[in-house]
């Protein structure tokens, strides 16, 4: 039923900026006189259909996650109820079948985290070899113009000061997520 509500909004949203569109047309075909009115009229009415779209996607992304977390919740008592009703030898059964298919969703997910991490420092790599081709050009330039360089030399203390600020905040979230796993 929500697929065809949100089929029918997106055909409606559609022919609206159709509409908009054809409009946009008219406008343009119109006589020179009153086309700054219609201009702004028809940039309401692109303003307004860009509101609706936004909205419908917020709220359809909204009923969304409200479905999937129905449908997890709605399993998680499924399962507890079956878990209740069930016998002691199928139970055990069972709940090492959940315990093997939980520790391959936990292994699949620790292996796509291992992905972005590898990713992400493949990304951070190629960053820092554009920022070390800037910096070599600002080197080049600074020592070209002298006043450049006490610019740069006032960058560089600045970079080394966030750097320890970095280091030392990065320092104490690591000390504190210690406590708190030992905690």
């Amino acid at each position: 039923m929500f697929e065809t509500m949100a089929l029918q909004v997106e055909q409606l949203l559609a022919k609206l900026g159709q509409l908009n569109e054809q409009m946009s047309a008219q406008c343009q075909g119109a006589a020179p006189g009153g086309g700054t009115t219609m201009m702004h009229t028809l940039q309401r009415h692109r303003d307004i259909l860009q509101d609706y779209m936004h909205e419908f996607q917020k709220t359809r992304s909204n009923i969304q996650a409200r479905r999937e977390r129905d449908q997890l919740l709605g399993s998680v008592r499924r399962d507890i109820d079956s878990y209740k009703n069930s016998s002691s030898l199928s139970r055990r059964s069972e709940g090492y079948l959940k315990e093997h298919e939980h520790l391959r969703n936990s292994e699949r997910l620790v292996h796509d985290q291992i992905n972005i991490a590898m990713r992400t420092k493949d990304e951070l790599k190629s960053q820092r070899g554009a920022l070390k081709a800037i910096q070599t050009r600002m080197t080049t330039l600074a020592n070209r113009f002298p006043m450049i360089n006490s610019l740069v030399q006032r960058i560089n203390l600045r970079k080394r000061r966030d750097s320890i600020i970095l280091g030392i905040v990065v320092g104490l979230c690591v000390v504190f997520l210690m406590l708190y796993i030992a905690h």
